[in-house]
């Protein structure tokens, strides 16, 4: 590959990323607007868990299965909505993968492993790896947050509740175990 060629392919990765200056054109990153994103909605059968996602980071090209970081994105956005008597997600606890929250509007709250503490619009708070959490919604009023994960490779989730592990390689795949010890079914 000669220089320019090379000059070329850095330039084009680098304006994915952050945008590169070249002559008088400036290449910028995809824009979006939150009002053109579709929302994802879920519901649990029991009515126990839902959500109304917009999974920004998705919008704005994130491919999930990429191992390229330039694709894949650092950090995942997500701007959820739980409405009024419901929890986002089951109270869990991520192997690697920490999570940011901002309150946008409504009242809410969270479960912690120090107990459930109501969240209201300018709250933030940070869940590291191994702090279990679940996010409800308030017991009249639906919660929006801002949910900024930093998306490791290699994620696993435990839910304390139900006792069982997400595992997220090579697929998706939800399991119970009991401890055992390592050598265990080894051929020794």
């Amino acid at each position: 590959m000669n220089r320019a060629n090379e000059r070329q392919n850095v330039e084009s990765r680098l304006s994915r990323i952050v945008g590169v200056r070249r002559g008088r054109q400036f290449l910028m990153t995809k824009i979006i607007n939150l009002r053109d994103v579709k929302s994802k909605d879920w519901a649990s059968p029991g009515g126990k868990f839902g959500a109304s996602d917009l999974e920004l980071s998705i919008a704005l090209g994130r491919k999930p299965e990429s191992l390229d970081l330039g694709d894949r994105h650092p950090f995942d956005v997500i701007v959820s909505t739980v409405p009024a008597g419901k929890a986002a997600c089951p109270y869990h606890a991520h192997s690697a993968q920490f999570e940011y929250y901002q309150v946008l509007s409504g009242k809410g709250r969270v479960r912690s492993e120090s107990g459930i503490r109501e969240i209201v619009p300018g709250d933030c708070f940070v869940f590291k790896p191994g702090e279990a959490h679940q996010l409800l919604g308030g017991e009249n009023e639906a919660v929006t947050v801002i949910l900024v994960a930093d998306n490791p490779l290699g994620e696993s989730c435990y839910y304390p509740d139900s006792k069982k592990w997400i595992v997220h390689a090579p697929e998706d795949r939800l399991i119970r175990s009991e401890p055992l010890e390592y050598l265990d079914g080894e051929k020794d």
